[in-house]
C-alpha cells in the first residue's frame, strides 16, 4: 500500500512539474461558457471566465512546486546552518546572537510574514522571502536539538581536540547523524511551503495567474453551479502535500539505512 501511494505520490509531482506540457489549452483563454460542467473538451468543467479547469490547474502546478521547494531549501540551509551553529560553539552568548532574532520570528504568525514581506517586495522573491523567514526558526530549533544530542560524543570531542575546522566537524562528525532529521524536518517545511504560497494566491498576493490558491478564490461564488472548479484544486493542495511526505519520508528511511 505505501508503495503504490509513493508511486501515486511520485506522479503527482512529475505531472505538477511538467503539466503545461500535457494542458489541453491556454490557462488565460476562455474556452466555453462560465461555469460549464465537465465535457470531453474540459474533464473538470471551466470557471467563473469560462477557462478550462484543468489547464489552470497544470498551468499553476509548477509555479507552486518550484517556488515552494526554493523558499523550503532556502529555510532548511538558514535554519539547518544556525542550529549547528548554535549547538556546536556551547556558548550561551552564541545561542542567544543565533536563535533569539529566529525565536521573535516563529512569535509571530506566518500569515503575519507574509503579509509584511510581500507588502514591502511583492514579487517572486518576496514569495520566497517570506516563506523562508516563516520556516527558518523551526527548522532551526529542530536541527539544534538533534546536535545537542550528538556534541558531547566522544568522537566529537576528539575532532574538537585535534583542532579539526568547523567544516570537517559538521561534514564529517555531526552531519551524518542529524542527516535523517533534517531531510524529516525538510518535507514538512515543504508541505508548509506549499500551503502558504497556496495562501498567498488565496489572498491575492500570487505571482501566476494560474495560483491555486486563486483559484479556490475564483470558485467560491459559484461553487455551487460548479463544483469541480473548487475541488481540483483544494484536491491538489492536498495530494501534493500528501505526496511530499511520503516522498520525504521515504528520503529519510533510505538515508537512516544508508547510515545504518
Amino acid at each position: 500500500m505505501k508503495k503504490t501511494l509513493l508511486v501515486l505520490g511520485g506522479i503527482v509531482l512529475a505531472l505538477l512539474l511538467f503539466g503545461p506540457l500535457f494542458a489541453p489549452h491556454a490557462a488565460t483563454t476562455p474556452v466555453g461558457l462560465p461555469y460549464a460542467a465537465p465535457s470531453g473538451a474540459t474533464p473538470f468543467g471551466t470557471d467563473h471566465l469560462g477557462r478550462d479547469v484543468l489547464s489552470r490547474l497544470l498551468h499553476g502546478g509548477m509555479p507552486l512546486v518550484l517556488t515552494s521547494l526554493a523558499a523550503a531549501l532556502m529555510g532548511a540551509v538558514v535554519g539547518a546552518t544556525a542550529g549547528l551553529v548554535a549547538a556546536l560553539t556551547r556558548s550561551r552568548w552564541v545561542e542567544n546572537t543565533v536563535m533569539r532574532p529566529l525565536d521573535a520570528i516563529a512569535a509571530v504568525p506566518p500569515i503575519l510574514v507574509l503579509l509584511l514581506t510581500m507588502t514591502a517586495l511583492p514579487s517572486r522573491a518576496g514569495l520566497v522571502l517570506a516563506v523562508t523567514l516563516a520556516t527558518a526558526p523551526l527548522t532551526a530549533r529542530v536541527t539544534m536539538a538533534a546536535a545537542a544530542q550528538v556534541a558531547g560524543r566522544a568522537h566529537v570531542e576528539a575532532a574538537v581536540a585535534r583542532g579539526e575546522s568547523w567544516a570537517w566537524l559538521v561534514v564529517r562528525e555531526v552531519g551524518p547523524l542529524v542527516a535523517a532529521t533534517v531531510l524529516a524536518d525538510a518535507g514538512m517545511r515543504f508541505v508548509s511551503a506549499v500551503h502558504l504560497v497556496a495562501a498567498a494566491g488565496f489572498l491575492g498576493l500570487g505571482v501566476s495567474d494560474s495560483d491555486w490558491g486563486l483559484m479556490i478564490v475564483d470558485a467560491l461564488p459559484g461553487a455551487a453551479l460548479q463544483p469541480w472548479a473548487l475541488a481540483v484544486p483544494v484536491i491538489g493542495v492536498a495530494a501534493l502535500a500528501i505526496g511530499a511526505n511520503l516522498l520525504s519520508d521515504r528520503v529519510v528511511r533510505t538515508s537512516r539505512g544508508l547510515a545504518g
